[in-house]
């Protein structure tokens, strides 16, 4: 019965699609081709698994743009169509708003997928002073009003005495980015919880409690680095007391100008990224739009060769991801095969 529902769903999809296609102009109304949209995360290993698909599959190379997760979901849920993007590439999970969005604009039918694991690293040259970090560390030194007072830290010291009496100087994720909102739940809330009022506050004024915590002070301490992550990485190679924030990738990647920032006394490695030991571990995830299923050639054959390459002999790992339990691939994989619609009861 489930397996009716979904092709039925499918078949309504994709006359919405055939519709909505014929709304543009020109080259809006086909494309032969799939369009990929949002994190610079997971943008290294999508277009991995591209350029293997291309290659495999006879088909056209998919066309992937790095927005950054929450303003490529923007332009995912936009509509149905194909001047819309196949497909999400996401650093986190999708939020409830968004697939309401998405609901809202006629993308009702939704494939997650979840490709692998990550982790939101924290990094400093390896010239740097070998700082040790906490939670609560991070939250005053980022918060632009720690525990609803403004921020007057200048040096890391003023945020913890044990910590070195250099200036405070970041260069993260933008607003726009995934790792952005993993910073701000795994991280910043984390910090921002450890005084009783505030961890009361999110019962009693949700809003307000979100405002508090991950609000990011914006007087030069914390710096938007982009959806480039390889210069941001460039950046604190060239200031030894600046910390980084991205994708565990990219700080494996680049181990002869980086080390890890060891996090409540765990250094972000493949290991503790993947047994989610280290605080700033998640989930990697694609998200397909159902309706562009049986239009867009390529967009089937794609999840299928993430299956084949996110294993532990795959070539996404020697790429920088940290590999799913076995279990995980195994669900995630027969969601690739079936194109099982989301169950979005479970969102946040």
């Amino acid at each position: 019965m489930r397996s009716f529902k979904v092709s039925a769903a499918l078949a309504v999809s994709a006359v919405a699609l055939s519709a909505c296609g014929g709304a543009g102009s020109g080259a809006a109304d086909s494309r032969d081709f799939v369009r990929i949209v949002g994190s610079s995360t997971v943008y290294p290993f999508a277009t991995a698994v591209a350029e293997s698909v291309t290659k495999s599959a006879g088909i056209k190379s998919p066309v992937i743009e790095s927005t950054g997760t929450g303003a490529g979901m923007k332009l995912f849920c936009a509509g149905v169509g194909t001047q819309f993007p196949d497909i999400e590439n996401a650093s986190r999970r999708m939020k409830k708003s968004e697939y309401e969005d998405c609901a809202k604009n006629g993308v009702k039918d939704i494939v997650e997928i979840q490709v692998g694991l990550d982790g939101i690293a924290f990094a400093e040259s390896n010239r740097g002073p070998g700082m040790k970090l906490e939670p609560v560390d991070v939250y005053k030194a980022l918060a632009a009003n720690p525990f609803g007072k403004p921020n007057t830290a200048k040096t890391w010291a003023d945020v913890n005495p044990s910590l070195p009496a250099i200036p405070i100087s970041v260069y993260g994720p933008p607003s726009t980015s995934g790792t952005r909102d993993a910073l701000a739940e795994l991280i910043l809330t984390k910090g921002c919880d450890t005084d009783p009022a505030m961890k009361a506050l999110k019962d009693s004024d949700k809003d307000k409690h979100k405002d508090i915590c991950t609000k990011i002070r914006e007087d030069g301490a914390y710096v938007d680095g982009g959806e480039n992550d390889n210069l941001l990485v460039q950046k604190i190679e060239a200031n030894e007391k600046a910390i980084g924030i991205f994708g565990f990738s990219f700080l494996e990647g680049n181990a002869d100008k980086l080390k890890g920032i060891p996090m409540s006394g765990i250094v972000p490695t493949y290991q503790s990224v993947s047994d989610f030991s280290y605080p700033g571990a998640r989930p990697l995830y694609i998200y397909i739009k159902a309706a562009h299923l049986k239009a867009i050639r390529g967009i089937k054959e794609f999840a299928a060769e993430f299956a084949n390459a996110w294993g532990p002999e795959g070539y996404l790992k020697k790429k920088g991801m940290v590999i799913s339990p076995e279990d995980v691939r195994k669900a995630n994989a027969d969601i690739a095969s079936s194109m099982k619609l989301m169950d979005a009861s479970q969102l946040k």
